[in-house]
């Protein structure tokens, strides 16, 4: 075994798996795997705070984090540095989004041994045409279907570990219908990939019949005022998925509050109360201080030996 492979099986298996499970654990369980979206550090630690099961990076709250709207103008570097930040802020397994894979299979190959060497658990790659757009945008384009399921399969050949999950996703509703979106899915379930993501179904009859069609664990995409209806978890998991994600949950609480914060600070101009939160000691911990504290004093000198005297 290379170095490189140890280095990446390592990573892989330390952050997939977490402190309890894998992903791939999680999916073989009997509940749905929620997945709440993050797009930095703070976010992902707050999605492990809250108690969920796994964390999703969404590629459109990272678009925006870094001022840009989810066209695919963010690169492979780009988008697997937001991945690997996240990956090492928790020990709850992540799901990524790798858009298109960037490219034909030499880069599908490339992007999946970036997330992988990441900490990354799982990413999906999509079958629309480069540069794509946010699937619950209007005007989207796919590639053909061989094409789609070559990368899949290129993406299979490049991991290293088997913990490392390959989902595959269809943006096929919105331009050729649902019959062709479930059968891609299903081509690339038969190919190897280990979940079918089939974006933006239209009514709630739609995401029924997807997982009853899907020859394999699907994944759910909950996108606030997008095109699939709302719907409740426990309804999901009913209708048969095994993982959902929320992309745009966290960034849209968030812009809602910042706006209201920041109103707020202009119109009074009164900053919070500083009883009306946690204290800058308080926020310091939920990000590792106490940790790091720790390794600042273990390695001084032990009680009732100087650095002298062991010389």
């Amino acid at each position: 075994m290379t170095s490189y492979t140890q280095y990446v099986m390592m990573n892989t298996l330390r952050n997939a798996m977490g402190s309890e499970s894998s992903l791939r654990d999680l999916l073989a369980g009997p509940r749905m795997v929620v997945a709440p979206g993050g797009y930095d550090a703070i976010s992902a630690r707050a999605i492990e705070a809250g108690g969920f099961p796994a964390a999703y990076m969404s590629g459109s709250a990272v678009s925006a984090s870094c001022g840009f709207p989810d066209f695919g103008l963010l690169t492979l570097t780009e988008m697997a540095r937001a991945a690997g930040v996240m990956a090492q802020s928790i020990r709850i397994p992540l799901i990524a989004d790798a858009d298109t894979g960037f490219g034909n299979e030499i880069n599908v190959t490339r992007t999946v041994r970036e997330y992988e060497r990441a900490g990354v658990a799982a990413l999906h790659i999509e079958d629309q045409v480069s540069p794509k757009r946010c699937g619950h945008f209007d005007g989207k384009e796919v590639v053909e279907r061989d094409e789609f399921v070559a990368k899949i399969r290129a993406a299979l050949a490049a991991r290293q570990s088997t913990e490392f999950l390959i989902i595959a996703r269809t943006d096929a509703r919105a331009m050729i219908g649902l019959d062709e979106a479930i059968a891609r899915a299903n081509l690339a379930l038969e190919a190897g990939a280990d979940i079918a993501f089939v974006e933006a179904a239209q009514s709630l009859e739609e995401l029924a019949e997807i997982p009853r069609r899907v020859r394999g664990p699907c994944l759910l995409n909950i996108v606030r005022g997008g095109k699939t209806p709302d719907l409740h978890l426990d309804d999901a998991e009913r209708m048969g998925y095994r993982l959902v994600i929320l992309p745009s949950h966290l960034l849209t609480t968030a812009l809602t509050q910042f706006d209201e914060a920041l109103r707020s600070l202009r119109e009074t101009r009164m900053p919070p109360s500083s009883s009306s939160g946690p204290s800058v000691v308080e926020r310091s911990k939920r990000f590792g201080a106490d940790e790091w504290n720790s390794i600042r004093t273990a390695y001084r000198d032990l009680p009732g030996q100087s650095a002298a005297d062991a010389a």
